[in-house]
């Protein structure tokens, strides 16, 4: 009994000096690391696997990033399965039971947000695409669902520092406010957009658009995930003319010829916006990020 009171003891006195200096966050994409380092602010050193210019979709788990995991106290993911190619063989490979799921050094930030385009689970296959059973999960985009998660952030970082738990709140509420005041301007910005119709090459951009009231007519992508086809872009051709659609909307990553291949048939300008926080030298922080594509959105 002595014996097993002796290592209790140990492993919370452990657990205390692991928190005693600054927390080590990691987290999967480059807007959640941000949004975690405006919440944490100088009380833990925040990394993210995937910078902005990648495809959280398509990343590939390396030794780089296992490293990463090892050293972290707390792993934030979006959830939704996004990272679902690669973040079970990162974290198994750091052995660092800590940020398992279900241990308090793992949060998924997807659990209090607003989900969109949930599939029926008696029609979901591999047929319809790169769909995801629990919902579209690039949420963030929506400027609400980054509050929640802002919350939701400041709740874990709380649990395993109590000490800062007042600095952790008082920041996340900081965040929401800011975003409050920020949405006013947003909102005006994008009114003459309002209940238009735009192209988008994947279903990123389904929460921006529904937060500003901008209809999807099509995507460029005849299935999530599966490369425009000659015959689906003559589809999006004669949609475009149909509407007398405008925009054509897509992320950095992917290939313009589509989009440009289109436009030239059809007069359609291509906007190419930022969907993570990084990708851009004007998306250096989350807000940045949502000003960024209010901008190229309407200029």
């Amino acid at each position: 009994m002595i014996y097993k009171t002796g290592l209790l003891l140990l492993a919370l006195s452990a657990s205390a000096l692991s928190y005693a200096g600054k927390l080590n966050v990691v987290t999967t994409t480059s807007d959640l690391a941000s949004i975690t380092e405006t919440v944490a602010g100088d009380l833990a050193n925040v990394s993210s696997i995937c910078s902005g210019n990648q495809d959280p979709h398509h990343l590939q788990a390396r030794p780089k990033y296992v490293m990463m995991a090892r050293k972290a106290d707390l792993w934030i993911r979006i959830g939704m399965d996004l990272e679902v190619g690669w973040e079970m063989p990162v974290i198994d490979g750091s052995r660092n039971r800590k940020i398992r799921p279900g241990n308090p050094g793992h949060l998924d930030a997807s659990a209090h947000v607003h989900k969109l385009d949930i599939p029926d689970a008696g029609i979901l296959s591999r047929a319809m695409g790169d769909v995801h059973a629990s919902g579209n999960p690039h949420y963030l985009i929506d400027p609400d669902n980054a509050k929640h998660v802002a919350d939701d952030i400041a709740e874990r970082l709380t649990q395993l520092d109590p000490k800062n738990a007042e600095t952790y709140k008082e920041n996340a509420a900081a965040f929401s406010s800011k975003i409050d005041e920020k949405m006013a301007g947003w909102k005006s910005a994008m009114a003459p957009l309002n209940g238009k119709s735009i192209v988008t090459y994947h279903k990123s951009w389904i929460y921006f658009c529904e937060q500003f009231g901008i209809e999807i007519a099509i995507e460029l992508e005849p299935k999530p995930g599966v490369p425009p086809s000659p015959t689906h872009l003559t589809r999006v051709i004669q949609t475009i003319q149909a509407e007398d659609i405008e925009i054509i909307l897509q992320e950095p990553w992917y290939s313009k010829k589509a989009a440009e291949r289109v436009a030239e048939k059809t007069g359609a300008r291509v906007v190419a916006a930022p969907t993570y926080t990084g990708s851009d030298p004007e998306a250096g922080d989350y807000i940045a990020l949502i000003d960024l594509i209010v901008k190229r959105l309407t200029e």
